[in-house]
């Protein structure tokens, strides 16, 4: 019989005729080869195996190169010789015979967990002898009943028609389905056909063997089957893992009518009900038409992180937020889809800038009721910024920091203990922009040092002993890269104050010395010549200046 339409799963046993006696005088290897025989591990056509000489012990490596030919045997007369294969496939066959034997073990245990009173490879009432054949060798025969596969597949209704079994003359039929994928899983679906309750039985199965049914189900047209199947998916919980393949199998075997809908919907969005599809074109609409069902979740799971009560489970809904749309918005190529725009992100960002500076205006005026919130926005705002960085759409928010005059003036008049946190925003600013991943023009560079350089000097030594896990070395690279961009002459005052200020403040500044060396070599080394010693004259002009 030709297989059915799609490549199906199943397993194996075959049935195990009566075993005849045999004479004790028989040797025990005739009698252990008759018992594989009569069990179906072997081919009948095969010849016995050696006899065993159980007197002699294991031959030493000397008697098999004294005795290489007994090892060797020729091959007979009239058989044709097939070159040996390489070394490490010559265990194949036994390997082969170990996947049969284990094969016939399961379905052994298969057969065995039928209810009382079931036919199934019941050989005396049986009326089909089928064999289920895999691409790889392996088959297994099961007595079957026509009345039964005709009444519960399409498929074997076709094949065995009562036309077809008019014109068999003896009893069992003999029928055989070759290439299947899995003849076990092929022979637990045929098994499902002799159940009373489905899925009671599929509650013992795990997701990736009612898969395999489903598959089979499909291909033979077995209706019961796939909608059992079908219910225990949409009920059944999922590892993360599985749900590639439900959703890769369920797309191929095109079950809508039968309700693959309802368990895509578990792991697609884009399955959801036309009313639920309506509402969100709707909410759409009225929001201008820029907001997607994925958007709104995602933002709102953002506010939630940033209003916040508990620090510490902040801290970690951030990083699993963080992650979330990182993983979405590669997933997407970067397309909006469900990820978030950056209107919302900006949006949100000026949010968390207002709630600052109104805090610092209230702590500048002495009401310190509230100042725990001054380090909660400067650290919402230091987390979007991160965000922004990542998504390299943080040009925007540096010009913004870079116009905060009125807060930078406010700066002073707050205690340190309460407002370094802002500095760290414009330490991952300076760190941004001398990595490259923030490229603005050179007057938001340079109003940006000019509007937040003196406050980040003021904090650096709280930021250094009170944030932990600070890069201290990364924020002073980047503070002298951000420097290294501006003119020669902006370089030179700027770099020049720091000197200054580094040599009265120590580790309370920080230490741009590289920024300071490569400013130097290139105001004052001539070029396109060999290296010389900067002008004294040069030297003593700079001096005085200073």
């Amino acid at each position: 019989m030709d297989p059915p339409p799609a490549s199906s799963s199943a397993a194996s046993s075959y049935a195990t005729p009566p075993q005849p006696s045999y004479a004790p005088s028989y040797p025990s290897s005739y009698t252990k080869f008759n018992s594989a025989l009569n069990a179906g591990l072997l081919n009948p056509m095969s010849p016995p195996p050696l006899p065993l000489d159980k007197t002699r012990s294991s031959p030493t490596l000397f008697d098999m190169m004294a005795n290489e030919q007994d090892y060797h045997p020729r091959t007979a007369a009239g058989v044709h010789s097939i070159p040996a294969p390489p070394q490490p496939h010559q265990l194949q066959p036994a390997r082969s015979m170990d996947r049969q034997m284990l094969l016939q073990d399961r379905i052994a245990d298969l057969i065995g967990s039928c209810s009382p009173g079931n036919q199934f490879n019941d050989a005396d009432s049986s009326d089909v002898r089928l064999t289920l054949s895999s691409k790889d060798g392996l088959s297994v025969t099961l007595c079957v009943h026509r009345h039964i596969l005709v009444a519960h597949s399409r498929f074997f209704a076709a094949k065995l028609s009562d036309r077809w079994s008019k014109q068999q003359r003896t009893l069992p039929h003999i029928v055989e389905i070759s290439d299947c994928d899995d003849v076990e899983v092929y022979a637990e679906t045929l098994r499902l056909m002799y159940c009373k309750d489905l899925r009671r039985r599929l509650m013992r199965e795990d997701v990736n063997k009612v898969l395999g049914i489903l598959k089979v189900s499909a291909a033979i047209v077995f209706d019961a089957g796939v909608l059992s199947c079908l219910e225990y998916l949409e009920a059944a919980p999922w590892a993360e893992d599985d749900d590639e393949k439900v959703a890769a199998l369920l797309t191929q075997l095109h079950l809508e009518n039968s309700g693959a809908g309802e368990v895509l919907k578990r792991v697609s969005l884009e399955l959801a009900p036309s009313a639920v599809v309506e509402e969100a074109e709707v909410g759409g609409s009225c929001n201008g038409g820029n907001s997607s069902g994925g958007e709104e979740v995602l933002l709102r799971l953002l506010q939630v992180v940033l209003q916040g009560k508990d620090e510490k489970a902040r801290r970690e809904m951030k990083g699993l937020v963080s992650k979330m749309l990182r993983e979405n918005s590669t997933s997407r190529g970067g397309a909006i889809g469900g990820d978030l725009r950056k209107e919302s992100l900006y949006s949100a960002c000026n949010g968390c800038l207002s709630l600052l500076c109104e805090q610092f205006v209230r702590a500048s005026e002495g009401d310190h009721s509230e100042v725990a919130q001054i380090a909660r926005q400067a650290d919402n705002l230091h987390w979007m910024l991160d965000i922004l960085v990542e998504r390299q759409i943080a040009e925007e928010f540096l010009r913004t920091w870079a116009m905060q005059t009125e807060l930078a003036a406010m700066h002073c008049k707050v205690p340190a203990i309460h407002r370094y946190e802002v500095s760290r925003v414009t330490a991952r600013l300076f760190a941004g922009v001398g990595k490259g991943q923030i490229l603005v023009s050179k007057e938001a560079r340079c109003q940006l040092l000019s509007t937040w350089l003196e406050p980040f000097y003021e904090d650096f030594g709280w930021m250094r002993r009170a944030c932990k896990g600070l890069d201290r070395h990364l924020i002073e690279d980047g503070l002298a890269n951000t420097i290294l961009t501006l003119p020669l002459a902006t370089q030179q005052e700027i770099l020049l104050a720091w000197f200054n200020r580094f040599l009265n403040s120590g580790e309370d500044c920080p230490n741009i010395q590289r920024g300071f060396e490569v400013w130097w070599r290139r105001a004052f080394w001539k070029r396109n010549s060999e290296p010389e010693q900067p002008s004294r004259l040069r030297i003593t002009a700079i001096c005085e200046n200073s």
